[in-house]
């Protein structure tokens, strides 16, 4: 397709949309979930997902753990954006192109909070080359700080700001779908395992 016709494509699409409304007032109390122990609704939820929670007091703690799993032992490819957290086997400056990145095996990230209500974790593009990390390895670890997990989604979007970065979003658990004759299958679209490492720690 041309420039020009892709152009006029666009353009009557945007003759055509349709006038935006207003987001909807909420009550800044609620009544929204709460837990009584959010930390532990965070983990059953996560667990339900197919995910699963490691709580440390520190990254190093959370690095030893890291390798003793032979997911991340075996990995011939893999990288950590926490320093101190598995020690990396591929250089991210040195890879210019998301494409390469096709045969991780293994990726270890940071996290912006946890939501206890559905489990999803914030996170965002700050400091990571390419966004991509975040869907395509085989297998995906995220650092949070112990502190930074809240209530509900409501609460989520009163700490971040969705407008600061390029790119962000939350992730629930391993890549995963049931629309294939009804039966949930791990790993379908992306990761196939989820490590969300709770460190009460955290200096990063």
């Amino acid at each position: 397709m041309s420039n020009s016709a892709r152009n006029a494509i666009l353009a009557k699409l945007r003759v055509a949309l349709p006038e935006s409304s207003a987001l909807p007032q909420l009550p800044a109390e609620g009544p929204w979930q709460k837990f009584e122990d959010p930390v532990r609704r965070f983990q059953e939820v996560l667990e339900g997902v197919g995910g699963k929670l490691v709580r440390v007091a520190t990254v190093r703690e959370a690095g030893e753990y890291l390798e003793s799993d032979d997911r991340w032992v075996k990995a011939t490819v893999r990288w950590s954006a926490v320093e101190g957290l598995g020690q990396s086997t591929i250089d991210m400056n040195a890879i210019p192109d998301p494409h390469e990145l096709e045969n991780v095996d293994f990726a270890v990230l940071r996290g912006g909070l946890g939501v206890a209500e559905n489990a999803a974790v914030w996170v965002t593009d700050e400091g990571l080359r390419h966004r991509v990390l975040f869907f395509i390895p085989q297998h995906l670890a995220l650092a949070i700080p112990a502190r930074r997990i809240v209530h509900n989604m409501h609460e989520a979007y009163a700490a971040v700001q969705v407008s600061r970065q390029a790119f962000s979003c939350f992730i629930s658990g391993p890549s995963k779908t049931a629309d294939i004759e009804q039966s949930l299958v791990i790993g379908a679209h992306g990761a196939r395992s989820l490590i969300v490492f709770l460190v009460e720690e955290w200096e990063h």
